[in-house]
């Protein structure tokens, strides 16, 4: 990191090259960790025995034992590295602005909302293999492609409000320069919003979520203490662009066609190494401990590094058409290098961790992007 951009402080990003390799090696040891405890799960006898008590009349109630007794577990097991991670490490750097209580209702809603999300979706594919066992992968994989849809159309309106508030901002010199952005491309808001970001981190972050009548601007409240009219109208012009090259609905049907093949290689290869896979309800439970263990190792090494790359390209399309969008293209060079410091987003990482790591370009790269578009004016 000889060389940087000259709005980027220099040692900020000697910290942040610091903090990102600490949050990789800790993403790395809840890895192992979950791997662990899934592959003890199986061994242990506690998955087959789980999958095979006789609850009443129907799978169901074998089905709902078993997944709450694993989620149970692992997200127990994972409890001391989870507040470390998100608590301790957080306040070591400065970051996290909760106290152990608010840290641990906010661990609980996370709790009761994934166990939820889970049954349901867990629930939705187990009956899928039962009803289907042949076609499974298919139908699931389709499937999956509604359920993102919803997903996209109820997470602004439904799953956000759980973990934050959301009141209308006042400021009408900033709704109208946002109205104004939104209107150059066709797109209507449902209304522009302040997160209350700030009593869990002073990390900043704003997005344009939502489809249809729920789509909403939403912008955290330490993003606007910290940024000017101009550097805000940047970063929404960038969400903008995301709409306007339909980056939603592209990463849906790729996500599809990436669920449709990581679940076909997956049926074969739990064919291939059990047989029983697909015998029985009974048996696809005692079995999901490698199901998730291979499925999670098939996506990662088909997908990974491409799912990061399309990414990467979708972003730099939404930054163009923000430079494109915005009157004040300098305000794009602060507002990028001002997230960098203060968030310590590494500007500069080596090529691999890009490879593996980013969805985003680096910052040093939307940077350099941004100087050579502003002089080719």
């Amino acid at each position: 990191m000889d060389k940087i951009h000259p709005l980027l402080d220099k040692a900020k990003q000697t910290q942040a090259k610091r903090y990102e390799k600490e949050k990789r090696l800790l993403g790395l040891v809840g890895a192992v960790l979950s791997l662990v405890i899934l592959i003890a799960f199986y061994y242990s006898g506690l998955s087959t025995w789980l999958s095979n008590l006789q609850i009443g009349n129907s799978i169901i109630w074998t089905f709902l034992l078993y997944m709450n007794s694993l989620y149970i577990l692992s997200t127990l097991l994972g409890l001391p590295l989870a507040f470390y991670t998100s608590y301790l490490h957080e306040h070591k750097w400065n970051f996290s602005n909760h106290t152990v209580k608010s840290w641990s209702w906010e661990k609980l809603k996370s709790f009761l909302l994934g166990l939820i999300l889970m049954i349901l979706l867990l629930g939705l594919l187990f009956w899928i293999m039962g009803f289907t066992p042949r076609y499974w992968w298919l139908i699931a994989g389709l499937t999956m492609a509604v359920v993102s849809v919803i997903f996209a159309t109820l997470f602004p309106v439904v799953i956000l409000p759980i973990f934050n508030k959301y009141t209308p901002i006042q400021s009408a010199e900033l709704t109208e320069a946002l109205e104004k952005i939104l209107s150059r491309e066709g797109l209507k808001s449902g209304g522009f919003f302040m997160e209350d970001k700030s009593r869990q981190t002073k990390k900043e972050n704003a997005f344009l979520a939502g489809l249809g009548k729920t789509r909403r601007v939403v912008l955290a409240d330490n993003l606007m203490k910290n940024m000017s009219v101009s550097e805000i109208e940047s970063i929404i012009a960038h969400e903008v662009g995301h709409y306007k090259f339909k980056h939603i609905w592209k990463s849906i049907a790729l996500g599809t066609l990436q669920q449709l093949i990581v679940f076909y290689v997956l049926n074969k290869t739990m064919i291939w190494i059990f047989p029983q896979f697909l015998a029985s309800t009974e048996w696809n439970l005692a079995l999901f401990p490698f199901f998730i263990i291979f499925l999670t190792v098939i996506s990662t090494f088909l997908f990974g590094p491409l799912s990061q790359a399309i990414s990467r390209h979708f972003e730099r399309e939404a930054d163009r058409i923000s430079l494109q969008m915005i009157e004040d293209k300098k305000a794009f060079l602060t507002a990028m290098s001002g997230l960098a410091d203060r968030n310590l987003l590494n500007a500069y990482p080596e090529w691999w961790v890009k490879l593996l790591y980013y969805s985003h370009p680096p910052i040093g790269e939307r940077l350099a992007m941004a100087e050579n578009f502003i002089k080719k004016i």
